[in-house]
C-alpha cells in the first residue's frame, strides 16, 4: 500500500490525468445521451443547453496549458536572474539560501519540489491532477482551468435540475396523493418526490448528486486559490505563515508581536498589481529584457 501511495502522490506519473480525462468523458456522455435529449423536448434554450461543451473546451486548453508549461523551473541559466525578481523578507525566505537537493541558490518565494526534483520560482504547489507544479509561470493557466472546471460542474447541475423541476411542475406530480405503508393516502412531499425522480431517471438524478458535489468541492477551492491570488501569496507561503485562523485556540501559542509583524505578507501590493503580478509573470520575456 506504502507502494502505490507513494508511486500515486510522490512521482510523476499521468494516473490522475488520465482519471479526470475518464471522468469528464463519462459525464459529459451521460449529460449527451440522457438530459441534452429531454431538455430539447421540453424547449429549453440551445444556447444554455450548449454551454457546457463550451466550457469544456476551454478547460481542455488550458488543462493542456497548465500539464505543459513550464511553471518557472530554476537552472544554472536563470538563476541569477529570478534572484532580483523578490526581495527575501528574512523569515521564510533568507537571503543567500542554497537548495539543499539541486545545489542551487534559492530566489525568495523558490521551493524544491520532492516529486519533480527541481526548484520552481513562485512554487505553490505540486498538482497531481494535472501532474506538473504550480508556478509562476503556469499559475494563470491553473486559475482559469479551476475556473472552467468549476463553471461547467455548476452549469450542469443547474440544467440537470432545472430539467426535473420542470418535469416534475409539467406532471403536477407535486399534487399528487399516494398510499404509504399503511394504507393511508399521503400528499406528495420532498422526500417522495425525489424517491420518484430517482427511481425514474436514476442516472440523471446521481448524476446531479455528483456534479453538485463537485461543484461545491470546485468552488470552494477555487475562491481559496483568487484569495491566495488577490491577496498575493501562494499555497506554500499560507501553509507556512503563522496560521491565523488557529490563534484563537488556546492550544497554540501565539507568537509575539514583532515576529507576527515580521512575517506579515511583504509581497502584496494591491490587488490590481497582484492579479498583474499573476497573468503577466516574470518569465522568459524578463529574461530576455535583462540581457
Amino acid at each position: 500500500m506504502q507502494r502505490w501511495l507513494r508511486y500515486f502522490f510522490y512521482t510523476r506519473n499521468y494516473t490522475f490525468v488520465i482519471l479526470q480525462l475518464v471522468l469528464q468523458g463519462l459525464v459529459y456522455i451521460e449529460y449527451t445521451w440522457e438530459i441534452l435529449g429531454y431538455c430539447q423536448e421540453l424547449e429549453f434554450s440551445l444556447c444554455y443547453l450548449l454551454l457546457p461543451y463550451l466550457l469544456l473546451t476551454v478547460n481542455l486548453v488550458f488543462f493542456a496549458l497548465t500539464c505543459l508549461t513550464n511553471p518557472g523551473t530554476i537552472t544554472r541559466t536563470n538563476e541569477l536572474l529570478l534572484l532580483q525578481v523578490y526581495e527575501f523578507d528574512g523569515v521564510m525566505f533568507p537571503k543567500n539560501a542554497r537548495c539543499s537537493s539541486c545545489g542551487l541558490k534559492k530566489p525568495a518565494r523558490s521551493k524544491h519540489c520532492s516529486v519533480c526534483n527541481r526548484c520552481v520560482h513562485r512554487f505553490d504547489h505540486h498538482c497531481v491532477w494535472v501532474n506538473n507544479c504550480i508556478g509562476a509561470w503556469n499559475t494563470r493557466y491553473f486559475l482559469i482551468y479551476l475556473l472552467t472546471l468549476s463553471a461547467s460542474a455548476a452549469t450542469m447541475a443547474i440544467l440537470s435540475a432545472t430539467f426535473l423541476v420542470r418535469l416534475v411542475m409539467m406532471s403536477n406530480l407535486y399534487q399528487e396523493m399516494y398510499r404509504d405503508d399503511f394504507g393511508q393516502f399521503q400528499a406528495v412531499n420532498t422526500i417522495f418526490l425525489i424517491q420518484y425522480l430517482y427511481l425514474t431517471f436514476p442516472r440523471i438524478v446521481f448524476l446531479l448528486g455528483f456534479v453538485v458535489v463537485l461543484s461545491f468541492l470546485l468552488g470552494g477551492y477555487l475562491c481559496f486559490a483568487v484569495y491566495l491570488a488577490a491577496t498575493n501569496q501562494t499555497t506554500n507561503e499560507w501553509t507556512r505563515g503563522d496560521w491565523a485562523w488557529c490563534q484563537h485556540c488556546p492550544l497554540v501559542a501565539r507568537p509575539s508581536s514583532a515576529e507576527s509583524q515580521s512575517n506579515q505578507n511583504i509581497y502584496s501590493q494591491g490587488l490590481w498589481r497582484n492579479l498583474q503580478e499573476i497573468f503577466l509573470p516574470a518569465g522568459p520575456s524578463y529574461e530576455r529584457k535583462k540581457k
